[in-house]
């Protein structure tokens, strides 16, 4: 059984309890008060982010312009994000779930998802106590759903409410905690909004080309046969009518980070030079921690607190691992200019690893393996440099035409799955 921690609205959340300098009791509070929203990151489209109950009450969506946001309430409150903030908060939400032995796989913050099947022993031997331990890690913030897929558990943790009409084959175990057994999953998923496809990202834009053509439910979706599905949306239908039937593909648990972070403090209106010699002494920091243990630099990330409230921060990919300052502070330093408001603290944390920084890649032979994940860390580079459509592959269509335009087409390179590389 895959279990679903859902937390709703956890980064507006996590954005009050900054601004006000409170605790989460405050912020739920402010949050039931009035309608808020989550401004628009610096930088970004002009759309608003997650909403408020009362904000929703005037028809605001997460994903809404900024401009019909207010038109519709014009009493809406905008909120800073804090995008820093919320990395390490939900951070040390999977740190708390991961402690019952859980291992968690998470695509974006408030969402996570774990295989109950291999923790049971650990708790008493049934589902129960995995439960119960879970609900005792995570408090009653959050609804917990119980289901043999991963969509499911989610589409059973936002069920997961008061107040909610019980169904046939669902069972209720506490207030916030709905399961499912494995042959009620397709009559439970039957009767929800095809909208919750949207928790999937490559399936973000589908759910509205489904409402265009009249299919609004899962259930109308999952009626639908395979070819014609197929032949209408490819690769992302096929993949939608999986969900809405139950299936899912295999969970893909996270690899811990390890926390190699450092921030310094700004004096008042710094910038130009002062700047980067603030990135020039984090380098340096970072590069001096015993936990790098002689390991080069894959990924990094720069965030900054700025004086008015509210958090940035970026992801830079280098072209190679290195451990070499000056061409760290070369693909750093031309992110300070992205800074849209004066900051208060400069801080630098390493995501990922390479390898030893005396290990020298291999010329001729090297495993199929790794040169697939190179391939793969080349292209994110290329694509966050020059957008995604910065690294393209040739597909041959006709080989044997005449006339050259039809011989091949340009493609997105696919960095998962390896079968290209």
């Amino acid at each position: 059984m895959v279990v679903c921690v859902l937390y709703p609205r956890f980064e507006l959340l996590c954005a009050l309890r900054t601004g006000a300098d409170g605790g989460p009791e405050e912020a739920r509070r402010e949050l039931v008060a009035g309608a808020v929203a989550l401004a628009p990151e610096p930088g970004r489209s002009q759309l608003v982010g997650e909403v408020s109950p009362a904000a929703e009450a005037f028809g605001l969506t997460p994903g809404m312009r900024v401009g019909e946001a207010l038109a519709r309430c014009p009493e809406l409150r905008l909120v800073p994000p804090d995008p820093d903030g919320v990395r390490s908060a939900w951070n040390a939400v999977l740190d708390r779930i991961e402690g019952i032995g859980a291992a968690c796989e998470s695509d974006r913050a408030g969402i996570a998802y774990f295989d109950a099947a291999g923790i049971e022993r650990i708790h008493g031997g049934r589902l129960n106590g995995v439960l119960a331990a879970v609900r005792r890690t995570v408090g009653r913030a959050a609804r917990l759903g119980c289901v043999p897929s991963r969509f499911s558990s989610y589409a059973a943790a936002t069920f997961a409410r008061a107040r909610r009409t019980p169904q046939a084959g669902v069972a209720v175990v506490d207030r916030w905690t709905v399961t499912i057994p494995r042959g009620a999953v397709r009559a439970f998923l039957a009767p929800l909004p095809a909208a919750l496809l949207r928790a999937r990202p490559e399936l973000a834009e589908l759910p509205d080309v489904l409402d265009r053509l009249g299919i609004r439910t899962l259930g109308e979706l999952g009626a639908l046969p395979a070819p014609a599905v197929a032949e209408r949306f490819g690769h992302p239908g096929l993949l939608a009518l999986d969900l809405a039937n139950g299936r899912d593909t295999p969970l893909e648990p996270r690899r811990p980070p390890e926390p190699v972070t450092e921030r310094i403090d700004l004096p008042e209106a710094a910038s130009g030079p002062q700047l980067e010699r603030a990135l020039e002494l984090l380098v340096a920091r970072v590069l001096a921690r015993h936990e790098r243990r002689g390991r080069a630099m894959r990924s990094l990330a720069m965030s900054a607190r700025f004086v008015e409230g509210g958090t940035w921060r970026t992801r830079v990919t280098l072209r190679r691992p290195t451990a070499d300052p000056a061409r760290i502070r070369t693909a750093l330093v031309t992110r300070l200019s992205e800074l849209p408001a004066p900051a208060e603290s400069l801080g630098l944390e390493v995501e990922a690893f390479g390898p030893p920084a005396y290990d020298q890649g291999q010329l001729v032979t090297e495993p199929p393996a790794v040169r697939r994940r190179r391939i793969a860390e080349a292209v994110e580079q290329a694509r966050q440099a020059a957008g995604p459509s910065a690294a393209l592959r040739v597909l041959e269509v006709d080989p044997g035409s005449r006339l050259p335009e039809r011989r091949a087409v340009l493609t997105p390179f696919p960095v998962q799955g390896g079968d290209s590389a």
